[in-house]
């Protein structure tokens, strides 16, 4: 269930991460030039609401309907897309997400039905008249069809924000938001759900809470700094480190794992977050646009003008709360747990339920935490290119892949590429995937050939060594 999640929740997010620069082109347009912005100018505010109402949905309608049926998936999806824009008053971000991939569905079902049956030579002729006339129709009828379901949804979702909002429940959104990004669904929620209702809210106030709803960098600053602290070996080490990644550089799963390994550690977080929210309501704090990579430089620019003293309070005020709610939780219930044998533990738990034999504890101390799995491939074979697989494919990756190449370069390999991708589309000249334990199963499916190496820190993993020290032997 969790893998059909992680998959529907990468599909929404993916159609919005491609396209996160256009959102911040109109984020910085919004602020700067809108009536109350830094610099208030008509005349370039005139950009503001044609780039959210027709240049954004269209985006992601193409980028959607590429990702099921390449770039005629792409095109027929925006076509059809703009049925929904047309036919409402709000920006159709949500109609965008449904219609995009439905029309290229369609056309792609279209395609192999006919595929066999154009004449030689006539090719072209049926490609282009058979795009524009289902495109046609397919934006008629989303116009007639889709554009008041999407209405009606949005008016619902509206009417339950705001009674959260009026009965100031809006931090136990915090509840649901938490638990769910350490389950990596972290960009799904922020940009398959919170960024269209943020959008919407910045059309009519100029601004959004619910940016900062997911992209809030406090709850997790806490719980790396409580590990700063009362953290004991790898853990401890690598949380400096972590703490620099996440709050500066935005990428928000690198702590991740420090929770998974300790998870009542969740409950820190939680109740950073909801005290960050509460701050962020009582100053009346907005981005104008979403934050991504969410960290407090990103958010910083992305803020409203009158918003700056409520948002680095905000801020502040979560990472202090889930720090001195981590820091006892480490002592008292996580005292015997360090990042390498919560790993140890969490493979044996996989070979004990699979039937397989308990290594002995001895052992286990003297192995250290790695997981290669050979899914077909030789591996006395030259490694010419390796992955490093997060959800995204932007941010873990990209960290991820910068220490494996000067870890290449250091140990003087040549030849090895390594690049960044989403773990649903690893290109499949991948020889190896690294990517974390939590999408081993994704990295499988999205590349079965590949060898996988499973890790739980992505800036200290015992694995790199071993990974370099294979490769040398491979690669002599």
């Amino acid at each position: 269930m969790k893998e059909k999640v992680q998959l529907f929740g990468r599909f929404l997010s993916g159609m919005v991460m491609p396209n996160i620069g256009a959102f911040i082109a109109w984020g910085l347009i919004t602020a700067l030039f809108i009536e109350s912005g830094w610099c208030p100018n008509e005349k370039f505010a005139r950009l503001v609401d044609p780039m959210s109402s027709m240049l954004l949905p269209l985006l992601i309608a193409y980028t959607g309907g590429e990702v099921v049926a390449g770039k005629r998936g792409g095109v027929i999806g925006a076509i059809a897309t703009m049925g929904v824009i047309v036919g409402s008053d709000i920006p159709m971000f949500i109609g965008a997400m449904i219609v995009g991939p439905l029309s290229a569905w369609i056309i792609k079902k279209f395609d192999k039905m006919a595929e066999s049956r154009i004449p030689a030579g006539f090719e072209m002729l049926v490609n282009n008249f058979s795009l524009g006339i289902i495109g046609a129709v397919l934006a008629l009828l989303a116009m007639v069809g889709v554009t008041p379901l999407v209405d009606g949804l949005n008016s619902v979702m509206r009417a339950g924000v705001g009674f959260f909002v009026d009965h100031g429940l809006l931090p136990l959104a915090s509840v649901f938001i938490e638990p769910a990004k350490v389950l990596f669904l972290n960009n799904a929620i922020n940009h398959g759900i919170l960024s269209p209702m943020g959008i919407q809210q910045v059309e009519e106030f100029g601004k959004s809470v619910f940016f900062l709803l997911e992209a809030n960098p406090g709850p997790g600053l806490g719980v790396l700094l409580a590990y700063c602290i009362a953290g004991k070996g790898n853990a401890k080490s690598s949380a400096p480190g972590a703490v620099i990644i996440h709050f500066l550089g935005g990428i928000h799963e690198i702590y991740f794992p420090y929770i998974l390994m300790n998870p009542f550690l969740i409950l820190a977080s939680v109740a950073g977050g909801a005290c960050g929210i509460f701050i962020f309501n009582l100053f009346d704090v907005g981005l104008t646009s979403a934050a991504s990579p969410g960290s407090i430089i990103a958010l910083l620019m992305m803020a409203e003008r009158h918003s700056y003293l409520g948002l680095i309070l905000g801020v502040a005020v979560s990472a202090l709360v889930s720090l001195l709610i981590a820091l006892p939780l480490l002592k008292f219930m996580g005292k015997d747990t360090t990042l390498e044998e919560a790993q140890q533990k969490k493979d044996a738990m996989k070979r004990q339920a699979k039937g397989a034999a308990l290594e002995s504890a001895a052992a286990a101390e003297k192995k250290p935490s790695v997981k290669e799995v050979p899914a077909g491939g030789d591996k006395t074979g030259r490694i010419q290119k390796i992955a490093f697989a997060c959800d995204a494919g932007m941010g873990s990756s990209a960290m991820g892949a910068t220490v494996l190449k000067k870890k290449i370069q250091a140990a003087g390999l040549e030849g090895i590429e390594v690049i960044h991708t989403p773990v649903s589309s690893i290109p499949a000249d991948v020889q190896i995937v690294v990517t974390h334990q939590e999408l081993g199963e994704r990295a499988a499916l999205s590349n079965p050939n590949a060898e996988r190496i499973l890790i739980t820190n992505f800036l200290a993993a015992p694995e790199y060594d071993l990974l370099i020290e294979e490769l040398k032997k491979r690669n002599r």
